[in-house]
């Protein structure tokens, strides 16, 4: 097990700038996503670790040895990819002991190592089949093994589970998090799902543009996210924003936008005085919106028309017209709204977000 240190990481493509000053340490025996939107250098970085991406500046240390020039097959790693890349005239078990192979085990160690894996992952049953044979969660499955007879310090997941079906990649998501448990070896999670990030990682490291934007627990980003684009980027449905004007009226502070006049509690105001007279964005989780009743706050709520009813079960969401803007409201499954009906919504006044109208920066 080992500690992964990557120091102002900086990949070029000709003129193209993928990855800028990426910096990190990954724990040992800690579980780190990486997300964010094609494009952003996440699968860049993972691959410079990897040691299959050249590295145009900075350094890659695994434990305390920096990598830069080491061949993959040297750095101890193990990389599980999106596509399964088995070897299809090979058995499960030739599948899995490949590797091993290659690196000239004994055969009663490699046996050892393929059935300890297979009992990990639960299959055993299919060690003498085809990937022919297989389905996609199975395949996954063979690939995930061959990673784990290697007893690796490091694991590379490049977004592994994006070939399966929904309901197969949160079976996945649970299966990887108890491997990982398990074998406690350090792991570096490459993927464009927000949902993964936030139930795998230990630590999510949020990309943009090949710049990390923030670093943190799941909930950390969640509640307090650095910016606006990690704002909208984690959490599902996203962010709802608005732009407002923050304004002084008899003592009080608003945040004032078009069809909404919100007066906001005592810490908000403290945070927004420097901003008084300036516009800036408003953002509102779709769970921190409800129906008003009679019983909230005045100045805590706006009134929308609905546009979409969507009914999950245990929610239901509601796309509404707000001024000529719009918004997401998730609303507990028993409300009964239509299209085109006009109703207020209340705020959840202490879970307001506000974020600098020029640099988009958490106020």
């Amino acid at each position: 097990m080992a500690r992964v240190v990557i120091r102002n990481l900086n990949k070029m493509y000709n003129e193209v700038h993928a990855v800028k000053g990426v910096n990190l340490e990954i724990r040992d025996r800690e579980f780190v996503v990486l997300v964010g939107p094609s494009g952003c250098g996440k699968t860049t970085t993972l691959r410079m670790v990897a040691g299959l991406e050249s590295i145009t500046s900075g350094d890659v240390l695994i434990g305390d040895t920096v990598v830069n020039t080491l061949p993959p097959m040297d750095r101890d790693i193990a990389m599980v990819f999106q596509n399964y890349a088995l070897y299809p005239h090979m058995s499960v078990h030739d599948n899995m002991a490949f590797g091993l192979k290659m690196r000239k085990f004994a055969r009663v160690e490699i046996d050892r190592r393929v059935r300890e894996a297979a009992d990990i992952l639960g299959i055993q049953t299919l060690l003498e089949r085809k990937p022919r044979q297989l389905s996609g969660g199975q395949r996954q499955r063979v690939a995930l093994g061959r990673a784990i007879v290697r007893h690796p310090q490091v694991f590379l997941f490049d977004e592994p589970l994006s070939n399966l079906d929904a309901k197969l990649r949160v079976q996945m998501r649970v299966e990887l998090k108890k491997i990982h448990d398990r074998l406690g070896t350090t792991a570096i999670y490459v993927t464009h799902d927000q949902v993964e990030a936030m139930t795998l990682g230990d630590r999510v490291v949020v990309m943009k543009d090949g710049v990390v934007q923030q670093v943190g627990e799941p909930l950390e980003l969640y509640n307090a996210p650095a910016n606006r684009f990690v704002a909208g980027f984690i959490g599902s449905p996203a962010m709802n924003f608005a732009t407002v004007g923050v304004t002084e009226q008899q003592g009080a502070i608003f945040a004032v936008g078009e069809g909404m006049q919100l007066k906001l509690p005592s810490p908000f105001a403290a945070r927004l005085q420097g901003h008084l007279g300036k516009q800036v964005t408003l953002g509102i989780r779709p769970e921190d919106l409800r129906l008003a009743s009679g019983n909230d706050a005045d100045g805590l709520s706006f009134a929308a028309v609905v546009e979409v009813v969507e009914r999950l079960g245990s929610q239901i969401l509601l796309d509404v017209k707000v001024g000529t803007g719009t918004m997401v409201a998730a609303v507990e499954p028993t409300i009964q709204a239509k299209i085109r009906d006009h109703l207020r919504l209340a705020v959840n006044a202490e879970r307001l977000h506000f974020f600098d109208g020029g640099s988009d920066v958490a106020i």
